[in-house]
């Protein structure tokens, strides 16, 4: 996962309800996207948080690749893992609630009426790791530090936010763009602080492995670069008390252990090298954690159920590649690729197929549009594909034979139709070139799931190679968009927003470093996209984000892969948690190390 996409996994909801609800005499702490937030003022702690759970310990964990920098807050570089320790935001989420912000260094939030701006009176007992206090003149300076230096996501992502002014010492004011935007003022609290007499006359872009400051819960301890870092929990740690952090960021030091080869990151695991694994791997999961650890009962495999949207994994075309701006070639090499084979013999049978960019969430769209998506459809009818009014969208379903005849002779149809003809054994575009093209990895993982797809493309004519290379260059062709089709996720959040510009909007196409890969430049989706924004309730916003997925659906912009609604945790029997799991976050920060076992 590249840092832009864990960037938004840490950050990623009626009239009836109300809308950003927030009255300072009533909570003047927190804010919930709709009604009110489900901890009132003077709230002991999360309830998926242990209040209790031992300090202590050591926490190993592990990370693919290398890295070259502390800081993750700028496309250049590969930053090192956990870097987020390091910092504290203005207010924080709690992973219970689909979106809920709760002060941290902010003690007060106060939201226009009319939600032209949104000010946060800073908390005076707020300190640096140096001792130095965080004051709103830091809040300025990272803001436009980050606008001006930062990664093009951040100008995209605040994009809304006309003006950052401290109005004194502790308090510091954003004015808004006027408008529909009604998310702005809750993402705008999860801006990090960085410290103003630290960065000041650095080059921030050139940081490299300089060791920031921060004001969050844990400081640099060692590291050795591309290799390990090591991260110790601060003892002065000045937000230690709050309540959002009770029974949080217990282990005393968290290490990350780096590995260029997932296979050998596993045999580690078991070998006892770290003690937390996340598998994303269904054969691993199955099979791959079998020896004597685990028949002592010393490793233990867990399945933890969760509410989050899944979002869309796929093959994702590159549009840039003029072979793949026709969507019937599209839409028909998608029946080259057998889900329901690769589930039953590569997954054993644990996966769903994904169907839609909001899977797993009430988001996603089903049947055919109701009314209120056809209203913000039909004015862009002749813009989208008939099949979104008139069809709901099923990806291509085979036998599970591993031989999809009958899909196969659909994507001859659909080519013939189009023009596409055979020279021999080739497929030839109408212009008279060959369909060829390239699919880009960078797991082995992924080897024998694309090389069944690439023999069942080989029986359309077409010619398509796997190249797999490490984890650095990936990110650094995905940058560039120098590629013709990768494996990518797009993750979703129950209350999508300012983001899907960055996903689907034709401004962040040509950008590097965006997150349309895809490269959609669509005056459709760019419509549908601010609908999204603007959505002034829960219903509206259920609307909008179904229009926007039914037009991503039929655009044919991936080959949908799958999902999985839980957590599989494989975890050394030392490292425990909270009885309560949170709905929406795995909330590693609360577990813990039992000194007993």
């Amino acid at each position: 996962m590249n840092k832009l996409s864990a960037f938004i996994l840490h950050t990623c909801l009626t009239l009836t309800l109300g809308f950003f609800t927030l009255s300072a005499t009533a909570q003047p702490n927190a804010v919930a996207m709709y009604g009110e937030p489900k901890y009132q003022e003077n709230f002991s702690h999360f309830a998926y948080a242990n209040p209790h759970a031992p300090k202590g310990g050591i926490l190993r964990m592990h990370s693919l690749g290398s890295f070259d920098s502390f800081n993750n807050f700028v496309a250049r570089g590969q930053a090192a893992a956990g870097t987020h320790y390091l910092y504290d935001t203005l207010t924080v989420a709690s992973k219970d609630e689909p979106f809920s912000q709760y002060g941290l260094l902010a003690e007060r939030i106060d939201i226009a009426e009319d939600r032209s701006s949104v000010t946060y009176t800073l908390r005076k007992e707020a300190t640096f790791a140096d001792g130095q206090p965080v004051t709103a003149a830091d809040v300025v300076f990272t803001f436009e530090l980050l606008m001006a230096e930062g990664s093009p996501f951040y100008a995209f992502y605040y994009a809304d936010v006309e003006q950052v002014k401290a109005l004194d010492k502790h308090t510091v004011k954003f004015s808004l763009t006027p408008g529909d935007n009604r998310e702005l003022a809750l993402i705008v609290g999860q801006l990090p602080v960085l410290p103003k007499h630290f960065w000041q006359g650095k080059d921030f872009t050139r940081s490299g492995l300089t060791e920031p400051l921060g004001s969050g819960p844990y400081r640099i301890k060692n590291f050795a670069a591309g290799k390990r870092v090591a991260y110790e929990r601060r003892e002065d740690y000045w937000a230690k008390d709050l309540p959002v952090n009770k029974g949080h960021y217990n282990f005393d030091e968290i290490r990350f252990t780096y590995f260029l080869d997932d296979t050998v990151a596993l045999e580690a695991f078991k070998g006892g090298r770290y003690d937390v694994r996340l598998e994303n791997v269904a054969s691993h999961w199955a099979n791959g954690y079998d020896g004597p650890a685990l028949r002592r009962g010393d490793i233990h495999l867990d399945s933890i159920e969760h509410h989050l949207p899944a979002g869309m994994q796929g093959f994702a075309y590159n549009l840039r590649r003029t072979l793949f701006q026709d969507p019937i070639l599209r839409q028909a090499l998608a029946y080259a690729f057998d889900f329901e084979w690769t589930n039953k013999n590569l997954f054993h049978g644990q996966y769903r197929r994904t169907r839609s960019f909001f899977q797993n969430s009430d988001l996603a769209a089903e049947g055919l549009p109701n009314e209120a998506e056809l209203a913000l459809l039909n004015p862009l009818k002749d813009k989208l594909p008939e099949e979104v009014f008139t069809r709901a969208y099923e990806p291509p379903q085979s036998d599970g034979t591993g031989r999809p005849r009958e899909n196969l002779l659909k994507a001859q149809t659909l080519l013939q139709k189009a023009g596409y003809t055979l020279q021999g054994k080739t497929l030839m575009t109408p212009a008279g070139k060959p369909v060829r093209f390239e699919i880009l990895l960078d797991s082995p993982a992924w080897d024998r799931i694309t090389l069944p797809f690439i023999r069942n493309l080989k029986a359309l004519g077409v010619e398509a190679n796997a190249r797999r290379i490490d984890s650095s260059q990936y990110e650094e062709r995905l940058r560039r968009f120098d590629f013709d089709m990768v494996v990518q996720v797009f993750p979703q959040s129950n209350s999508p927003g300012n983001e899907q510009r960055d996903f689907w909007h034709s401004t962040a196409a040509e950008r590097p470093d965006s997150r349309n890969i895809i490269g959609i430049a669509n005056p459709a989706i760019d419509e549908l996209v601010h609908a999204v924004i603007r959505a002034q309730s829960r219903e509206a916003l259920m609307a909008s984000t179904r229009a926007l997925d039914r037009a991503l659906q039929w655009n044919h912009y991936v080959i949908p892969n799958w999902h999985l609604d839980r957590y599989r945790v494989a975890r050394w029997r030392h490292i425990e948690y909270p009885a309560q799991h949170a709905d929406y976050g795995l909330a590693l920060d609360t577990w813990w190390a039992s000194e007993e076992k």
